[in-house]
């Protein structure tokens, strides 16, 4: 008997990011590998980013994010179960293109009803109470970052890059998100470069990135700059790297996953919570792009970060406590679980 047939209803584009897409891509590897069938259907952004990292993915096209756009789009397709992985939908569109089947919601807002059986929130500061008021009862709650979906291949690499974090600075890794909100890669690249002597800097973009012309100039003629343009070698570059400068996103427990001591800049208030949290577990050193203060506030935490090995260890150790890698098969588990309980 073949296994469940299971459908994705992902958001991505300008405004979002790609974030949503990469994550549910690793919780469907991980269905896959448990005998699952996966598909994936959203607006065009999603398709392109699939067809840039997932090309052999199944796909059903939707004209836009719309909830009756996506409906139409199920069509006479049948599923076994749903994970909508969507900011833009609530309980309403979760039982309405649900159908009664199983549905997993993807989630780090806690900001709106759902309509699911199993809920994941990996923000490390999320609590069952944040939920209960938004959620059916009964329904299940999957919290914190050992549930965070991360690619098998950071898993894959952790016990050798915990095993020389703290060693001096030679290269780091620049990583704002693959839509680069704003051009932030640019600036935050622009204020490293005359800070950092013969570091170098590994760049992660997206090819529609706005900073992607401007830094390819730079790039030519400053050798420390290395652009990797929707590069499918992030576990890779990650356990490489001595630092990291990210966005608290998705990505965030990928580098807790190898332990790399990182710069979080805030670019939305969805972001401040994890933030927050990261912070006080002494798991990474945060900043806001908004705040007044942020280009000193930059400056003193790259020359903390830099000159200080003892500090690089403490955040090393500290993040890779947060998340282990294995969140993805650990969710994957579950929700097949359900599904077949449901079926029998």
């Amino acid at each position: 008997m073949s296994g469940p047939r299971i459908l994705f209803v992902v958001d991505a584009g300008a405004k979002v990011g790609g974030g949503h897409v990469m994550r549910s891509l690793t919780l469907a590897g991980a269905l896959e590998a448990q005998g699952a069938a996966c598909a994936f259907m959203g607006p065009p952004a999603v398709s392109e980013v699939l067809e840039t990292f997932a090309p052999e993915a199944k796909r059903l096209a939707a004209a836009s994010t719309e909830p009756r756009d996506l409906a139409a789009a199920i069509g006479a397709e049948t599923f076994d179960a749903m994970v909508f992985d969507h900011y833009g939908l609530g309980a309403r569109d979760h039982r309405a293109m649900g159908q009664g089947r199983p549905v997993l919601v993807i989630d780090d807002l806690a900001d709106r009803p759902l309509g699911a059986d199993l809920i994941l929130d990996a923000g490390p500061e999320r609590t069952a109470e944040d939920y209960q008021p938004l959620i059916p009862e009964g329904a299940r709650l999957l919290l914190g970052p050992a549930f965070a979906p991360v690619r098998p291949e950071f898993a894959a690499l952790r016990e050798p890059a915990l095993a020389w974090r703290g060693e001096p600075v030679q290269r780091i890794l620049v990583a704002m998100g693959l839509t680069d909100l704003d051009g932030v890669t640019a600036r935050v690249v622009e204020r490293l470069r005359p800070r950092i002597g013969d570091i170098g800097l590994d760049i992660v973009l997206g090819a529609a990135a706005p900073s992607l012309p401007g830094l390819a100039k730079i790039a030519r003629r400053d050798p420390r700059l290395a652009l990797h343009v929707d590069t499918t070698h992030m576990a890779r570059l990650t356990a490489e790297a001595d630092l990291g400068v990210g966005a608290p996103g998705s990505s965030t427990w990928e580098r807790c996953t190898l332990g790399l001591p990182s710069m979080l800049i805030v670019l939305a208030d969805n972001q401040k919570p994890a933030a927050r949290a990261l912070a006080e577990r002494e798991a990474a050193l945060v900043m806001d792009l908004a705040a007044p203060d942020f280009d000193a506030a930059f400056d003193r935490t790259l020359m903390r970060l830099t000159t200080d090995r003892q500090l690089r260890r403490q955040l090393a150790g500290r993040s890779a406590e947060l998340c282990d890698g294995e969140g993805a098969p650990r969710t994957a588990a579950v929700f097949l679980e359900m599904i077949a309980a449901r079926a029998g």
